[in-house]
């Protein structure tokens, strides 16, 4: 069985005043990805790493083990983010654990580059209009993810992830449709390929290159 790497979507709001709002918001791609435990993601204040294992050969479909592990630019708060798993994607509200008004410059710790790792537009905003934004949120991402939809945290390694609403959160934020404009805002690294191609389920390895 091989093993290959998901696509990583991403986006982000920053407040020095409302937790809520300073916050990562992570899409993690697998089609057919399975309940836990087949499906297993650890969070810690560091980073997480998500392994999961789809497939049925029986009915024709492939077998394929996905594997990935990242270090976040910065520590998050595992206890008030949230996890929500589909048949589609495992969707997460990471809490930021510093408050302030600045975004991480990329989502990554070391300035690497991975290709599967992309900008999220359909929540992006850039960091000097996110008070402006005035769209709804876009809640396309939680379709079918009811309370039968969430993760164990114990099968999340996050000890619990401190009974916070994850569409009440979601809807705090605001400004989660808009692109607001694709400026100066953009992350340089761990966010998007330079030739905008679609993200492969895939590739071998997370085909890592150093930034110039």
């Amino acid at each position: 069985m091989s093993t290959v790497v998901p696509e990583i979507l991403w986006a982000q709001r920053s407040s020095a005043d409302e937790p809520e709002k300073n916050v990562v918001m992570l899409t993690i791609n697998v089609p057919n990805l399975p309940a836990p435990p087949a499906t297993k993601f650890e969070l810690t204040s560091s980073g997480f790493s998500f392994h999961a294992k789809t497939g049925d050969e029986s009915k024709g479909i492939p077998n394929k083990e996905y594997d990935f592990k990242l270090d976040f630019f910065d520590e998050i708060d595992v206890d008030a983010s949230k996890t929500s798993l589909t048949s589609k994607s495992l969707y997460a509200v990471l809490r930021k654990k510093t408050a302030q008004e600045e975004y991480w410059p990329r989502l990554t710790k070391e300035k690497v580059r991975l290709h599967n790792v992309k900008t999220d537009f359909d929540k992006w905003v850039d960091e000097d209009e996110q008070d402006s934004a005035d769209a709804g949120p876009d809640m396309s991402d939680m379709s079918g993810m009811g309370a039968g939809g969430m993760m164990d945290p114990s099968m999340m390694g996050m000890g619990g992830a401190g009974g916070l609403d994850l569409q009440a959160m979601m809807s705090q934020m605001g400004g989660m449709g808009g692109m607001g404009g694709m400026g100066g805002g953009m992350p340089s690294f761990g966010a998007e390929d330079d030739d905008d191609e679609e993200a492969d389920d895939d590739i071998e390895s997370p085909a890592v290159q150093e930034a110039k």
